[in-house]
């Protein structure tokens, strides 16, 4: 189970959607701003990556072998609990050169009365720490999907998103096999 932070900021202002669909007044700030979410929400699904840093925090089962963690990339794992927010001992955890957050839990382990077989991960995961540090390819992929789903909301001629968000998106989409 995966419980991520939603974050307080997003990639890609209002001001900067409405400057690209030509939008001078506020009457639809709230309708943009919620574009704006649903297009990020579908950017880290599309790119299996979070965009901007936010908390999460991760049940995994207390297994002796090495398990990946769920949100990337991992900026830093900073607490392994068992269920009942005691400590864990015996674990193991590693972040690697592709920000792919690892943990392990030696089979010894004392996990506490809450938490037998599994332990809970707190961890940071996210390509920047705020809206400038996103790629921009990402963030013209945002806007380029926020005009597209503003200009069909009603369905009409709605032929799909452009090809051009997914060709600006599919650098930075993280493939797993297996």
């Amino acid at each position: 189970m995966i419980d991520a932070d939603i974050p307080g900021i997003e990639p890609v202002a209002v001001v900067e959607a409405k400057a690209w669909l030509r939008v001078e007044h506020s009457a639809e700030d709230a309708l943009i701003a919620g574009l704006i979410r649903t297009a990020r929400t579908l950017c880290e699904a599309f790119t299996r990556q979070a965009l901007i840093a936010r908390g999460v925090r991760e049940t995994v089962a207390a297994r002796g072998d090495w398990q990946r963690l769920g949100v990337t990339p991992v900026r830093s794992i900073t607490a392994v609990t068992g269920l009942d927010a005691s400590p864990a001992e015996g674990v193991e955890t590693d972040i690697d050169a592709n920000g792919d957050g690892w943990i392990r839990v030696r089979p010894s382990t004392s996990l506490g009365t809450g938490g037998v077989g599994q332990v809970r991960v707190t961890y940071s995961a996210g390509l920047a720490g705020d809206w400038n540090g996103v790629p921009e390819p990402l963030r013209q992929g945002i806007i380029r999907l926020v005009a597209h789903l503003y200009a069909t909301r009603d369905g009409a001629g709605d032929a799909g998103p452009p090809a051009a968000v997914s060709a600006l998106w599919r650098p930075w989409r993280r493939m797993r096999l297996g």
